[in-house]
């Protein structure tokens, strides 16, 4: 049986493939998105993706990002098994933020990774 884990990569790789045209999917909650996301991320959270994974370009890479990389990771999985090129963020928002790269809040402003 092949093994499913999605491919991973650290925050200064998706943002290297943000610039060249991925797509950034954040599947935390409502909350935990509002304290603070990446300014370029697509908010989706992991119970609605079932349904709402028509929203997602199938013509682009797609990097799952959530707090810590767990969530993201069943995400990048899910969305792989119906033909997307999808990978996950390893470490999350948290390592995203560690490595200095931009989070805002719901209103544009400095925001943080809760």
């Amino acid at each position: 049986m092949p093994d499913s884990t999605p491919a991973e990569v650290g925050p200064e790789e998706a943002k290297e493939l943000l610039v060249a045209g991925a797509y950034l999917l954040d599947v935390r909650e409502p909350d935990e998105w509002q304290a603070g996301h990446a300014p370029a991320a697509t908010h989706i959270p992991l119970g609605e993706l079932e349904h709402r994974h028509g929203e997602v370009p199938l013509d682009r890479t797609i990097v799952c990002v959530c707090r810590g990389g767990g969530r993201s990771a069943r995400a990048a999985e899910a969305l792989g098994s119906l033909g997307y090129d999808a990978i996950n963020l390893a470490g999350g928002m948290r390592a995203w933020a560690a490595a200095d790269l931009s989070v805002v809040d719901a209103t544009g402003g400095s925001g943080t990774v809760i």
